[in-house]
């Protein structure tokens, strides 16, 4: 996608965004949505264009660092309880708790047992903050092994990109194959009552476009300000209990 196309799409995708937000603080509606996927797949930036023209009153953006003692002797969603959105808001968690899913098997944070346990009570947990009338999405951005290292280098060398830089970089690309087993675990287990999005991130701006143009499709409000086309199914599609990942991204 050249940078004219995808600079007008941006625009009218968060026009929309706005007259979303608007919709929602006039009705007192939450929104949360979850941005999960492998370290460089673009969350940061995907998130930065979201709220680029939100009302930072409304907005909030949560990426919680290494959890605290106390955090660890607590109930294990204690510590992300109290970041959810109030009526009105709308919050993106820049990782969440699905770091259980993900980041802490493969690491060795977690035991095989607080792993198994976190997938069994997720679906519980997320049928209860549904059930009260939160809306919640979930995106997993994915990309190759050839782009995550292209990415990785370049944030190991640009200087601009230094406070992206973290331990767990250093041994991405040699556990991609256990991520990738710990992101299908967590798929066939974690994808009820708030099924998942899958995202092909290799294409930064296609990514991008695809993921607004499904929030804002999938909030339905009156009147949006500028018509959206839906979803590019070849970047962005809900998965299904049963699918392979590997087919989807491999296309």
């Amino acid at each position: 996608m050249n940078k004219r196309d995808y600079k007008q799409a941006l625009r009218s995708l968060q026009i929309d965004l706005v007259a979303l937000q608007r919709h929602m603080i006039a009705e007192g509606r939450r929104l949360l949505v979850i941005f999960e996927g492998r370290d460089a797949a673009g969350k940061d930036s995907t998130i930065k264009r979201i709220t680029a023209h939100l009302s930072p009153r409304e907005t909030r953006v949560v990426a919680l660092g290494k959890p605290t003692e106390r955090d660890r002797s607590s109930w294990y969603f204690q510590r992300w309880v109290e970041h959810l959105p109030a009526a009105g808001e709308f919050v993106l968690f820049n990782r969440s708790w699905y770091n259980r899913a993900g980041v802490e098997p493969v690491m060795g944070f977690c035991t095989e047992a607080e792993h198994a346990a976190f997938l069994r009570d997720v679906g519980d947990f997320e049928k209860l903050l549904v059930d009260d009338g939160l809306i919640l999405f979930k995106y997993y951005l994915d990309i190759s092994r050839t782009e995550q290292a292209a990415r990785l280098e370049d944030r190991r060398t640009n200087p601009l990109k230094a406070w992206k830089r973290s331990p767990i970089d250093a041994v991405a690309l040699d556990r991609f194959d256990d991520y990738s087993r710990a992101r299908d675990r967590m798929l066939a287990s974690t994808g009820d009552p708030v099924p998942w999005r899958i995202v092909r991130a290799d294409d930064k701006r296609r990514a991008r476009l695809a993921i607004m143009r499904d929030i804002l499709a999938s909030v339905p409000i009156p009147d949006l300000p500028e018509p959206i086309d839906p979803a590019d199914p070849a970047v962005l599609r809900v998965w299904r209990a049963g699918e392979s990942p590997e087919d989807f991204l491999a296309q």
